[in-house]
């Protein structure tokens, strides 16, 4: 291989939001922050967890939770006028 031409391969911290970090190499710098990682994410641990911190999740159970209800509503209304 010729010399100076690659990227310095260091060590680096690798730190999840849920506090776990290990240490791995890298050309990218110092340090990484993820956000999910093998010990928090659903498919390694089995569980299902839902990470919201804005909010999203239940606004959107809202938004469409009295949709569908309306739906149901609409339908049953229909389906005893044709009968």
């Amino acid at each position: 291989m010729k010399e100076g031409i690659h990227p310095k391969y260091a060590k680096t911290i690798v730190t999840c939001t849920c506090g776990n970090s290990f240490e791995t190499r890298t050309v990218l710098g110092d340090t990484l922050t993820v956000e999910i990682c093998s010990a928090c994410h659903p498919f390694f641990t089995g569980k299902q967890k839902l990470i919201d911190t804005a909010g999203r999740v239940e606004k959107f159970q809202k938004k469409y939770a009295t949709k569908g209800e309306k739906e149901i509503k609409v339908s049953k209304a229909a389906k005893g006028q044709k009968a």
